[in-house]
């Protein structure tokens, strides 16, 4: 731990807005309050406007003082999804980070809080390390948030048990419709690399979970994970075998499913697709992926001579975001981890990434806050465990207990 020092505090949000993340940025500023400006140690709370581009901004337009917002406006702001400081998808390497410290050391920023997913750690680790080589003295601390769930270390991330229920609830609405009209219905859900959000389309099963066969009201017959090699050959047989017995299909897919050479499928569907600023093929924000695996069904399930069946597919995309009806555990967490933050800056540490840990199942789930350093998150992804998978297309009795108390409770639906 290192000594206190005087000077401002910034904070800021990374990357994909979620239904929590102001919660953490208003748990940053409460802790603040209660901590270092109480006591003198933070002369200013500053947001940094679209992430770290507000601090190599000239001037001062890149900063908003957000130390005199009165409590009632900050708990509006908590509730509201999306980034209230606005977001970015910059990727500071070294050089940009040279150019964060001048703007840190511009403004007198002591405290630096990033709240983001492993790009935003990799940052806060970059700063770090340059202000400590520059011999000015800064704390700086990464606050956790990804729907993905793909950040190491931590049991969970802020922002997503919110859009886990999202995705959930839209399954178990879909699944009725579904159920009413017939037919194979394809839901692609985000995850490029971790399949937890697609995962969760299973907890829409409700009284049907577990059952040993699937039956006319089940909800997310078949999912598929981008941990799980996807064979097209093996799909087409899953989706007959459900459709032949129940006359309907409904699927969860990851949007970045790939097959067993690690090639994801959706650009193999759709060569031409629209790429995003790094290169990768938008799988999200298009029906691409969707579109070529309803095409994929048709052709390969309609009998010669006989009618297609009918195939139908929606991506979810940005929807799962920032829903405005969030978990209520995940509002509480993503609060948390915020003030925690601050916490730690108060204490002297110098630098940190925020985790989650989780104690206990069901009834009895219990989190609470601790710390790592930042190289243990910085970059990494995490991945759906093995033992959360069954077999090529659905999830184990263990991620039932490790989801359900994140997404909270469910509505129930009776039938004829």
């Amino acid at each position: 731990m290192a000594d206190l020092i005087s000077g401002n505090a910034a904070i800021g949000q990374s990357g994909g807005p979620t239904a929590v993340i102001n919660q953490s940025l208003v748990g940053v500023i409460e802790g603040l309050k209660a901590g270092l400006a109480s006591s003198g140690q933070v002369k200013k709370i500053l947001g940094m406007r679209h992430g770290v581009r507000g601090l190599i901004a000239e001037g001062d337009d890149g900063l908003i003082d957000l130390s005199a917002i009165d409590e009632n406006k900050l708990e509006a702001i908590a509730r509201a999804p999306s980034s209230a400081l606005g977001s970015t998808r910059d990727k500071p390497d070294e050089a940009y980070c040279e150019r964060i410290l001048e703007g840190c050391k511009r403004h007198d920023i002591r405290y630096f809080f990033y709240i983001g997913g492993n790009d935003s750690a990799d940052t806060c680790r970059i700063v770090s390390e340059k202000a400590a080589e520059a011999g000015y003295e800064m704390r700086c601390f990464h606050v956790p948030k990804t729907i993905d769930n793909d950040l190491k270390e931590n049991d969970h991330t802020p922002g997503f048990p919110s859009a886990a229920r999202f995705v959930t609830m839209a399954f178990m609405g879909d699944s009725m419709d579904n159920a009413s009209l017939d037919g194979i219905k394809i839901n692609v859900i985000m995850g490029r690399h971790a399949g937890f959000l697609t995962a969760a389309a299973a907890l829409a099963r409700g009284d049907s979970r577990g059952a040993d066969e699937p039956s006319r009201y089940h909800a997310a017959h078949l999912i598929y994970l981008p941990e799980v090699p996807f064979s097209t050959e093996r799909f087409l047989a899953d989706v007959d075998a459900v459709y032949s017995k129940l006359g309907r299909c409904q699927i969860a897919v990851s949007e970045g499913i790939c097959n067993e050479k690690g090639e994801e499928i959706g650009p193999q569907l759709a060569a031409n697709a629209e790429r995003d600023a790094h290169g990768n093929i938008q799988l999200s924000g298009t029906g691409a992926l969707g579109d070529g695996l309803s095409d994929l069904v048709k052709k390969g399930l309609t009998p010669e001579g006989g009618k297609a069946p009918r195939v139908r597919a929606d991506t979810f995309g940005y929807l799962q975001r920032c829903w405005p009806v969030p978990s209520a555990v995940d509002a509480e967490e993503a609060r948390a981890v915020g003030r925690y933050a601050a916490e730690l800056a108060a204490k002297g540490e110098s630098h940190a990434s925020v985790i989650l840990v989780r104690s206990g199942n069901g009834t009895g789930y219990r989190s609470a806050c601790s710390q790592t350093n930042l190289s243990n998150v910085a970059r990494h992804t995490r991945h759906m465990p093995a033992d959360f998978i069954s077999g090529s297309n659905d999830v184990t009795e263990a991620f039932y207990e490790y989801c359900e108390p994140l997404v909270g409770e469910l509505p129930r639906f009776g039938r004829l």
